[in-house]
């Protein structure tokens, strides 16, 4: 069972906005670094953005800067990924993940140990 779910994933035309939600039952997301990751189809997975629990938020890639951002509601335990001006190549699984009992943000996927399901995006031309 996993520890995380995502949800928001949609069908939406190219230069559309969507939000996703990652919740958990069983973590609490203000207390660990959480980030947002995805995976194309034939592509490896990779990162996108991640949240500390104090501090500035972790870019794994210039490419997607100033179109995605990352927050944190803790009231509500969720953390979200907003993304502008989605693009058909934006197509994805997109999943969260928390890195377990650290405040920090890690560059290797692997050192991420809850991970959701994933939540599809496809953005149509």
């Amino acid at each position: 069972q996993s520890q995380l779910v995502e949800s928001g994933g949609d069908l939406v035309q190219a230069g559309e906005s969507l939000r996703l939600s990652c919740t958990s039952t069983t973590l609490s997301l203000d207390q660990q670094a959480v980030g947002w990751f995805r995976q194309a189809p034939g592509k490896e997975r990779e990162g996108i953005l991640c949240l500390p629990r104090r501090g500035q938020m972790f870019v794994y890639g210039d490419s997607l800067k100033g179109r995605f951002t990352i927050s944190r509601d803790s009231a509500k335990n969720v953390v979200y990924l907003d993304m502008n001006d989605l693009k058909p190549e934006d197509t994805a699984v997109y999943y969260c993940a928390a890195r377990g009992p650290t405040d920090f943000c890690a560059a290797s996927i692997s050192a991420y140990r809850y991970w959701g399901r994933g939540t599809q995006v496809t953005v149509s031309s």
